[in-house]
């Protein structure tokens, strides 16, 4: 299964920083979801991370406090401009690709998440899409709550 959410911000080019830090993500995750991460990577932004192998695995919580699965990240490219492309599994998903898009128009950035997945168990993603929809669509809200901007 394959969803799009994009967000038009009223954010600084240098400002963009900020959307690719594991702060950034729990910002635009809370109070639904929150991902754990080890210091080694929660302190640095993840444009500085490694790419091509597995870097550590992150328990997803629900409202910050119930573990409802185990994220194994890894990624493609990541680029402090232009965003990154992440492939990742999990105890539900066989396979999670997340790209996050970052296109500047006239001086403000356009954020575009594109999520594809597949469930271990196939009839799961029927119930999960809609879920899944629903957290990106949170998370834009976020971020145009936080920065300005529109869809």
């Amino acid at each position: 299964m394959k969803f799009e959410v994009s967000s038009n911000l009223k954010i600084s080019p240098e400002d963009i920083d900020e959307l690719l830090t594991m702060k950034g993500v729990n910002r635009e995750l809370s109070p639904i979801i929150c991902m754990t991460a080890p210091s080694e990577w929660s302190s640095k932004p993840i444009f500085e991370w490694p790419t091509g192998k597995v870097l550590f695995s992150s328990w997803i919580l629900l409202f910050g406090i119930l573990p409802i699965d185990r994220h194994t990240f890894s990624f493609n490219s990541v680029d402090r401009q232009r965003g990154f492309s992440e492939s990742s599994s999990s105890i539900i998903n066989r396979v999670w690709h997340h790209r996050r898009d970052i296109k500047v128009n006239e001086g403000l950035p356009q954020i575009t998440d594109t999520v594809e997945f597949q469930c271990r168990l196939p009839m799961l993603a029927y119930v999960l899409a809609p879920v899944y929809r629903f957290i990106f669509r949170h998370r834009h809200r976020v971020l145009r709550s936080y920065y300005g901007g529109s869809t």
